[in-house]
């Protein structure tokens, strides 16, 4: 049935016969299994090439309720049933509200029909407070909705959006209901993802904001870098430059990205004859965006030879004293439950996440110890472990270093792509990554001034084919 079926729609199709048969073979195929995408094209193709107008699509509504009954997380029910309601004359979006409410009570984690109630939600013009109590009454009802949580961190920065820091998404205040709420629901079932997954969005979610990160200018290399928190175009993007103590340095446009054939880069590099401007102890790098936000950056001059500054780098949101009770109490409730579970995956790695919140410095070789459990725990994604502990060590080290030349990395079991994270050592001179990864690959840096790289003891040494510029001693 299915063969000839096919066989006679393909035959109508190659004819362009988009008919009401063509609606009927397609309609008997779908209702058994509506995954079949070609079928839905050409019912589109039949209903655009009917005159009947609004009836059409209203009937089409009803088909695709009774192929959701079938599979109510077809992707292409779904789909067709968004295509109808936008070509339809007159959709009633409230109605669908209410749809989706209904098959909500059926299978509250169904993340199709989640992702479908936002797009009607947002057509119907139901405010963000109606469906953030829709949002509560369905965790309240079961811990265990990925898609409600969900749905709950986009709602947030709605409703109780954080005026003082732009960067987190929520307000102290309301964090710590959440965070309570949070608490509750994972150790309810503890073994359960959804709540731990929100709460790592309630301490980690933070938009990094455009800014100086570190500046050199060399006058002995004729070399300029300056480091940002983020990637821009800085010769093409728009972006106006001025550093009061080094003339040659304010054309934008001559810079270069440290990375070949990068657009976008954190590191630029301008090679010139530098002269210093005499008399002056210091400088200042101005620049001011496309949106003319203005970004700072005191400078140091060591005159003749250049002048150097860097912005402490922050690895990590620091929350107020309410909040860092909340966790500490959160942190003593992991610890507790640790002891009656402690291969618990999920408690050991939040148990490591409150405590960078709290004090990353004070706890990090703890952390470092969960990390290393995790590894064996939870096997499957030891290199996930291995990831966060190379990343957090690099942090660790750079917020005790303060305009050094030197950087001592060694024995961190670094990975390469957190070799990143480096772009604050712009003027970093010697750098030791003794006895970390199997496998270390220079390539990821991107230290224009570095002179010497301690580079022993890691077993496979996949050297840059270009090293850094400036290197003049690489110990293997």
């Amino acid at each position: 049935m299915f063969r000839a079926a096919m066989g006679r729609i393909l035959e109508k199709k190659t004819a362009q016969e988009y008919d009401a048969e063509m609606m009927e073979l397609t309609a008997k195929l779908l209702s058994s299994n509506p995954d079949i995408a070609t079928l839905w094209n050409l019912r589109r193709l039949c209903i655009l090439a009917r005159p009947e107008g609004s009836a059409v699509f209203d009937k089409d509504l009803g088909f695709t309720e009774i192929c959701l009954m079938v599979n109510p997380k077809s992707y292409c029910a779904w789909h067709h049933r968004c295509w109808i309601l936008e070509n339809a004359p007159k959709a009633d979006w409230q109605k669908e509200v209410d749809l989706c409410t209904k098959y909500l009570k059926l299978d509250e984690r169904n993340f199709h029909c989640w992702d479908y109630r936002r797009y009607v939600v947002e057509k119907a013009g139901i405010t963000p407070e109606k469906e953030f109590a829709f949002c509560t009454e369905k965790i309240e009802k079961n811990f265990s909705n990925y898609s409600s949580w969900h749905y709950r961190s986009k709602l947030l920065p709605l409703l109780y959006p954080n005026v003082e820091d732009p960067s987190r998404p929520i307000s102290e205040e309301k964090l710590k209901e959440e965070l309570e709420l949070v608490l509750t629901a994972a150790f309810t079932d503890p073994n359960d993802s959804s709540a731990w997954f929100y709460q790592r969005w309630l301490l980690g979610y933070a938009q990094p904001e455009l800014d100086l990160a570190a500046c050199r200018i060399d006058a002995k290399q004729d070399l300029a870098v300056l480091s940002f928190s983020k990637p821009i175009n800085l010769a093409t993007g728009g972006y106006k430059l001025t550093v009061t103590c080094c003339d040659n340095c304010n054309n934008a446009s001559k810079w270069m990205p440290a990375t070949n054939g990068n657009t976008f880069d954190t590191t630029w590099t301008l090679r010139s004859a530098f002269a210093i401007k005499q008399g002056s102890n210091s400088g200042k790098v101005s620049i001011f965006t496309p949106e003319t936000k203005e970004l700072t950056l005191q400078l140091q001059t060591i005159q003749p030879e250049g002048a150097v500054s860097i912005k402490k780098p922050k690895f990590g949101y620091e929350f107020g004293s309410a909040i860092v009770d909340v966790l500490k109490t959160q942190l003593a409730s992991c610890l507790e439950l640790l002891e009656y579970e402690p291969d618990s995956k999920w408690t050991l790695l939040t148990a490591a996440l409150l405590m960078k919140a709290i004090d990353r410095r004070g706890y990090h070789e703890t952390i470092r110890q969960h990390l290393t459990k995790l590894e064996t725990v939870d096997a499957l994604r030891k290199g996930y472990y291995l990831d966060l502990a190379s990343k957090w060590a690099i942090e660790n080290r750079l917020e005790q270093w303060i305009e050094a030349d030197a950087i001592n990395l060694s024995e961190n079991r670094l990975v390469n792509r957190n070799l990143g994270v480096l772009r604050d050592l712009v003027f970093c001179q010697q750098l030791n990554l003794t006895n970390n990864a199997e496998e270390l690959d220079t390539t990821e840096l991107k230290l224009p001034l570095v002179e010497e790289i301690i580079h022993n003891g890691n077993e496979q040494q996949q050297l840059a084919k270009e090293l850094p510029t400036k290197v003049e001693s690489l110990v293997l």
